[in-house]
């Protein structure tokens, strides 16, 4: 039984021979590229923040929970009240509880409305 492992782990059976543990630092390096290019794509999405006064439609379906029809919901209650105040005044559009604007606190932010520029 020993042959049969030695032959195995050799890679002979696979007709390649090559160095186990050359192999093994060369996926590490892949990996360790792989997982650092992710978590810095991950960490530029989440450091724009979406204005609530000024982002679109589109943008805001970006937030969790928000679908297309909260997301015109939050522009026609934008429009209707001259923009938001806060981040918390979200929760008063209707579809849209004090769960949703937990979730995506740190995703949001407001300027003054008198600033903001309205987009659809």
């Amino acid at each position: 039984m020993g042959r049969c492992r030695e032959w195995f782990l050799s890679g002979e059976h696979t007709g390649t021979t090559s160095n186990p543990s050359k192999e093994t630092a060369m996926n590490f390096i892949k990996n360790l590229v792989l997982g650092l290019t992710l978590s810095l794509a991950s960490l530029a999405a989440f450091a724009a923040q979406i204005n609530l006064n000024t982002a679109s439609a589109t943008q805001l379906e970006t937030l969790n929970g928000i679908g297309a029809a909260k997301a015109e919901a939050i522009v026609a209650y934008r429009a209707e009240h001259g923009g938001f105040k806060s981040v918390d005044e979200l929760a008063n559009v209707k579809g849209i509880g004090l769960k949703t604007v937990e979730k995506n606190r740190d995703q949001m932010t407001v300027t003054p409305a008198a600033k903001a520029t309205a987009q659809r």
